[in-house]
C-alpha cells in the first residue's frame, strides 16, 4: 500500500520517520516492509507489524470529527439515563397501572439491571472478537425492540420480561462504546472526555424527568397510558443515534491487532485529512515510538484470565471494587427516588419528575465543571476525592434524614449536592476499567467489572431499598444510607493504594497490548 495521499494542510505527509525490517515470524524470506511515519504495511493474521497508528490518533487536535465520536457514541448514557429515569419517576404510576406493589417496582428494577449484567458478559466478550463497531450497531437494535415492547407491557411479568431484555442492550453498549471512545480519543483529553460522555447518562435523566412532568399532567393524554408514550419517545431517540452511529468508524486500534491493516490505515488517514481540513492546523509529528504488534484474529478465554486475574489481579480489585460501589450508591438511591417522595414526603408520583430534574443537571454539571482536574490534578487524587467526599456528604444527608430534618425541597437540593461530586466518581469507576488492562482484553474487561459490580451492588440495591421504603421506617432507610456510604469511603482507600496515574498517557503506555509482547 502506497504512501497517504498528500495534504497540504498536514505538512510533512510523505516524510518517512523511520524504517524497520519487518518480516512474518513463520515466513524469514518475506520482502522488507516500511513503517513511515504515516502509513503501515498490509500484513495478514499471524504476522509482526510496526505501527505509528495510537501516536497518530493520540496527536490529533480536537476537531468537529471529534464531537462526532462523542455525539454518536456518547448519546447511549442517554439512553441508559432516560431508561432508568423513566422507570424510577413512573414508578408510582406503574404501580397503578400495572397493579405493582413497593416491591415490584424494586423487583422490576433489578431485572433490567440482571439483564445489563448477562449482556454485559456476552456482548463484551463479542466485542473484543468481533470488533466495536458491529456490537454497538447490534446492542442499539436490541434496546430499540425491548423498548418498544416495554411500552406494550401489561403485567408485572411482562413488563419485568421486556426490562430485563432492555438491560441486555444497554450492557453491552457499555463494553463497546466505552472501549471505542477510549480507543479513539486523544490520551491528553481522555480523562475530561469520558467522564463528560458518561455524564450524559444524567441528561437522559433530565429528560426523562421532562417528559413525565409533560406526560403525566393529564392534558395530553390520560395518565394511565401516558407511561406507554413515554418508553415510545425512548425507542425515537435510539432510531436517530442508530443513524449518527452509521458515521463512526471501527477502532483503528482494534484493526490492527487483528490483521486489517488496510482498513485501519484507510480510517486513520481519512480522519488525519478531515482533522486537518476542520482545523486548518498542521498535525504534530507522533512523539511516541512505534509499536510492534503480534497480528492475532482473537484472544483465548485463557488469555483473558491470566491477563486481569495474574499480572493486573491489583488492577482487577481496583476495577472491581470501584464498580462495585458506584453501582449501589447510584441505583440504591435513584431507581427508588420517586418512592421515597412519595412515601415520606407525600409528593404524588405525577409531580416525581420536578424533583428528579434538578437533581439530573446536579449529576451532568459535575463532570464538565471538574472532570479536567482528572486530567491535571491526577487520576489517584481526584477519585479518592470524588469517592470520599460521596460518602460522607450521603453519611450527612441520610443523618438529617432520619432526625426529620429535610423537607421534599431540601431532601431534593442535598441529593442535588451529593451527586454532583458523585458523578465523576461513578465515570471514573468506567475510565480506569477502559484504561487499564490491554486492548485485547479491553471490552471484556469492562463487561466483567461492570456485570459483577451491577450484580452485587446495582441488582440488589433497588430491591433491598423497595423493602426498606415499604416498611415505612426512616432508620431502616438511614441504614442502607449508611451501608452505600461505607461502600464508597473503602473505594476510596482502594484508589489511593492501587490507583494508576494514566492521565495523559497513551493506551499502550498503560498497559501494553498482549499481541505486543511476542
Amino acid at each position: 500500500m502506497g504512501p497517504c495521499p498528500p495534504s497540504p494542510l498536514m505538512g510533512q505527509r510523505d516524510v518517512v520517520a523511520h524504517s524497520d525490517t519487518i518480516t512474518p515470524k513463520d515466513d524469514p524470506a518475506d520482502k522488507p516492509v516500511l513503517c513511515s511515519l504515516f502509513c503501515i504495511s498490509p500484513r495478514m493474521s499471524g504476522e509482526v507489524i510496526r505501527t505509528c497508528i495510537p501516536a497518530r490518533l493520540d496527536r490529533l487536535p480536537w476537531s468537529r470529527w471529534h464531537w462526532l465520536i462523542v455525539t454518536g457514541l456518547g448519546i447511549t448514557w442517554i439512553l441508559d439515563g432516560l431508561e432508568v429515569t423513566l422507570a424510577g419517576t413512573l414508578g408510582g404510576v406503574l404501580k397503578q397501572a400495572l397493579h405493582l406493589t413497593d416491591s415490584e417496582v424494586g423487583q422490576s428494577a433489578a431485572f433490567y439491571l440482571s439483564g445489563a449484567v448477562l449482556g454485559a458478559l456476552f456482548f463484551g466478550w463479542s466485542t473484543d472478537r468481533l470488533g466495536r463497531k458491529k456490537l454497538f450497531t447490534i446492542t442499539l437494535l436490541v434496546y430499540l425492540l425491548a423498548t418498544a415492547a416495554s411500552a406494550l407491557s401489561w403485567n408485572f411479568t411482562s413488563y419485568s420480561v421486556f426490562r430485563f431484555i432492555t438491560g441486555l442492550g444497554i450492557g453491552g453498549e457499555y463494553a463497546a462504546i466505552n472501549s471505542a471512545i477510549d480507543e479513539l480519543i486523544p490520551a491528553r483529553l481522555r480523562g475530561r472526555i469520558d467522564l463528560i460522555i458518561n455524564s450524559t447518562y444524567w441528561l437522559g435523566a433530565a429528560l426523562g424527568a421532562a417528559m413525565t412532568i409533560v406526560l403525566l399532567n393529564g392534558h395530553l393524554v390520560s395518565e394511565n397510558i401516558a407511561w406507554r408514550f413515554a418508553f415510545g419517545l425512548g425507542v425515537v431517540l435510539g432510531i436517530g443515534i442508530l443513524f449518527l452511529r452509521h458515521f463512526v468508524p471501527e477502532s483503528p486500534r482494534w484493526l490492527v491487532i487483528h490483521g486489517q491493516n488496510d482498513a485501519a490505515e484507510k480510517i486513520v488517514c481519512d480522519v488525519e485529512d478531515k482533522v486537518a481540513e476542520q482545523t486548518g492546523e498542521r498535525l504534530p509529528h507522533p512523539d511516541e515510538d512505534a509499536v510492534e504488534i503480534h497480528t492475532r484474529t482473537h484472544t483465548p478465554l485463557s488469555e483473558v484470565w491470566h491477563a486481569m486475574m495474574g499480572e493486573n489481579r491489583a488492577r482487577s480489585v481496583l476495577g472491581l471494587t470501584l464498580m462495585m460501589a458506584q453501582a449501589f450508591f447510584y441505583n440504591a438511591i435513584f431507581f427508588t427516588y420517586a418512592l421515597v417522595l412519595e412515601r415520606f414526603y407525600n409528593i404524588p408520583p405525577i409531580k416525581a419528575g420536578y424533583y428528579i430534574f434538578p437533581f439530573a443537571l446536579g449529576n451532568v454539571l459535575g463532570p464538565i465543571l471538574i472532570g479536567h482536574l482528572f486530567d491535571t490534578v491526577g487520576r489517584k487524587k481526584m477519585i479518592s476525592l470524588t469517592y470520599a467526599l460521596s460518602g460522607i456528604l450521603l453519611a450527612i444527608t441520610g443523618w438529617l434524614f432520619v432526625e426529620n430534618m429535610l423537607t421534599a425541597v431540601t431532601q431534593t437540593l442535598c441529593w442535588t449536592a451529593i451527586f454532583f461530586v458523585a458523578s465523576s466518581a461513578a465515570s471514573s469507576a468506567y475510565l480506569t476499567v477502559s484504561e487499564v488492562f490491554p486492548l485485547e482484553v479491553r471490552a471484556m474487561a469492562i463487561s466483567i467489572f461492570y456485570a459483577i459490580g451491577t450484580l452485587i451492588g446495582g441488582v440488589a440495591a433497588p430491591a433491598l431499598f423497595g423493602a426498606l421504603i415499604q416498611t415505612g421506617s426512616r432508620a431502616h432507610l438511614f441504614r442502607g444510607y449508611l451501608g452505600a456510604a461505607v461502600l464508597m469511603l473503602i473505594a476510596a482507600g482502594t484508589e489511593m493504594t492501587l490507583g494508576v496515574a494514566a492521565e495523559g498517557q497513551s493506551l499502550e503506555k498503560i498497559s501494553k497490548p498482549l499481541s505486543a509482547r511476542g
